[in-house]
């Protein structure tokens, strides 16, 4: 626009030259040169237009470069962003996941020191009634009296007295039926690897054959932590109570209490759910189960106990 204003004024200025020649006289030479500049200078400016919009369309299309780069830019920023977002998300479901196995595998081991305890307890009740059978035979050969055999009376794994002299293994047992300890382990490591409907079934033949033994509610709570594994939480509901209800010593008690709470909340039964959990925070303070029942109930926004 300026470089119009100019070629407008010196065209306004030659034609007043011009008018002035006219006007008054003046030598032919001198006009004739200020013509001359006058058409130079004229020329220099639209010379100078030209090149100044030369400039200008080339400025134009690099910033339309640049731009187009910068919105390239962008679009792969967000694209990288979109796939970190996924990774994140990935890494933590398996990382959930490898929680949950861990869980698992821990309560396994712990499981499997429980049944080191009680094999140990019956080892010593074993050796009890050896030394009493020597002790007899001691006597008879003295000529004394036998003593009285210092056996315990054993229990079972609802705590309610068993006979002396009593098996812990059912007496119908089929032939070629797997052994207590074959079930068990079996269903353990089932569990722990993911084969939730063969270690279901290994844990039903545990509870329907040896369903006095030690590990029996063991093998009950991992019937219920299948279903809660398989969103089966109805089921898992029933089977967390039968272990609350017919295992009164059990030492899976907080545990299943915990789950069934769990489980009820994603039944969306929330009420009942909370119930338990602060059940589980009023009856075993400091546990690990203390520990992930107040984390729930602060997730759920309730308090850990209730408000009258």
């Amino acid at each position: 626009m300026r470089i119009r204003h100019i070629a407008v004024f010196s065209a306004a200025v030659l034609a007043g030259a011009l008018a002035g020649s006219l006007v008054g006289p003046r030598p032919a030479e001198a006009v004739a040169r200020e013509l001359i500049l006058l058409q130079q200078d004229v020329t220099s400016l639209l010379t100078g237009q030209k090149d100044l919009s030369d400039k200008l369309t080339q400025h134009d299309a690099v910033v339309k470069t640049l731009i187009g780069q910068s919105n390239d830019n962008v679009n792969k920023m967000a694209a990288t962003m979109g796939s970190l977002q996924k990774s994140v998300q990935d890494v933590q479901a398996n990382s959930g996941a490898r929680l949950d196995t861990m869980s698992t595998q821990v309560q396994g081991l712990s499981d499997n020191l429980e049944e080191i305890k009680s094999r140990l307890g019956k080892l010593n009740q074993q050796l009890v009634d050896l030394q009493n059978s020597v002790q007899g035979l001691d006597a008879k050969i003295s000529g004394g009296g036998v003593p009285a055999p210092a056996t315990a009376t054993p229990t079972s794994s609802t705590g309610s007295p068993r006979p002396a002299g009593s098996s812990p293994i059912s007496s119908a047992l089929p032939p070629g039926a797997p052994s207590a300890d074959t079930l068990y382990s079996n269903g353990l490591r089932d569990i722990t690897s993911g084969k939730y409907d063969l270690a279901r079934s290994e844990f039903e033949d545990y509870l329907k054959f040896y369903s006095d033994t030690d590990l029996a509610s063991n093998a009950q709570f991992y019937l219920g932590e299948i279903f809660y594994k398989q969103k089966q939480y109805t089921d898992a509901v029933a089977a967390y109570d039968k272990v609350l209800t017919n295992y009164p010593k059990s030492f899976k008690l907080g545990p299943a209490r915990l789950r069934k709470g769990m489980a009820l909340i994603e039944l969306g039964q929330k009420t009942a759910g909370v119930r338990e959990l602060r059940e589980v925070v009023k009856r075993y303070p400091g546990s690990d189960e203390d520990r992930i029942a107040r984390t729930k109930l602060k997730e759920l926004g309730v308090s850990v106990t209730p408000t009258r």
